[in-house]
């Protein structure tokens, strides 16, 4: 989710006292085979930040009847994601994004944008710092994910993520979430507010994503991403009759 991007902000302000670990329950200790979903064991600050989200979220969730009143600390990430869910319903792709960027802009610190853009100007540096910070604090949020070497503008630098199985895109199991919820709201929280360029490249054939600081994202007509049609077997909201998902079209 486009989290990420305030959870920067939060962990350069209070450092380590956020840790947000938890592990994967699943024997192997890596994730499920495409077609089962991948068991985490999600410790008390993950939970935290799951309900801190999704309380934030849940302010554009829909009718007052349908929220869940809980404690940070009492959400799981099912709820999170049904929260997602709630925002996305009745909205264009647009208002999506923009519900999204503003829960990131409600959850900063005052003044975070300028002091990360001060922190990290787009340098080469500041895109491998970002990455080797995504891993480490992000596992809850997107899955186990490792620092991979990409090249950006001819350079080569070890500024890319590849994340394993995106534990977004597992559960929700839509396209349009992925893209409009979290691809496209975090990239542009990172290059415009931030003022440090990403792209993110998700595979819907085996739910990998590929995260590359330091590299402007293209425009969202000219994004593969964009031009994806439905999982129809996973997606409870699908359109198996639409070449694109729904959620993608204006």
């Amino acid at each position: 989710m486009a989290a990420i991007a305030s959870l920067q902000a939060i962990h350069l302000r209070f450092g380590r006292r956020g840790s947000t670990r938890c592990g994967i329950a699943e024997p192997s200790g890596e994730p499920a085979p495409m077609g089962q979903k991948t068991r985490y064991d999600d410790g008390l600050a993950a939970r935290v930040f799951m309900g801190l989200f999704a309380r934030k979220m849940d302010k554009f969730g829909g009718s007052q009847k349908k929220k869940i009143e809980k404690g940070f600390w009492e959400y799981d990430y099912e709820s999170f994601v049904e929260v997602s869910k709630r925002v996305m319903q009745g909205r264009s792709r647009s208002q999506q994004q923009e519900a999204v960027r503003e829960v990131l802009l409600s959850m900063l610190p005052p003044g975070a944008p300028q002091q990360f853009r001060k922190l990290f100007p787009p340098t080469k540096w500041s895109a491998e710092f970002n990455a080797a910070l995504t891993v480490p604090f992000f596992h809850w949020l997107v899955g186990p994910s490792q620092v991979i070497e990409v090249e950006v503008n001819g350079v080569k630098q070890r500024s890319g993520v590849r994340i394993k199985k995106c534990r977004y895109l597992e559960n929700s199991g839509c396209v349009g979430m992925c893209v409009n919820m979290c691809k496209i709201p975090t990239q542009d929280f990172f290059t415009n507010e931030f003022g440090l360029p990403l792209t993110m490249n998700p595979n819907f054939e085996d739910m990998s994503c590929e995260m590359i600081y330091g590299q402007a994202p293209p425009a969202f007509e000219e994004d593969p991403a964009t031009k994806q049609p439905c999982l129809a077997d996973i997606c409870s909201m699908s359109n198996p009759s639409s070449p694109i998902c729904p959620k993608l079209q204006a």
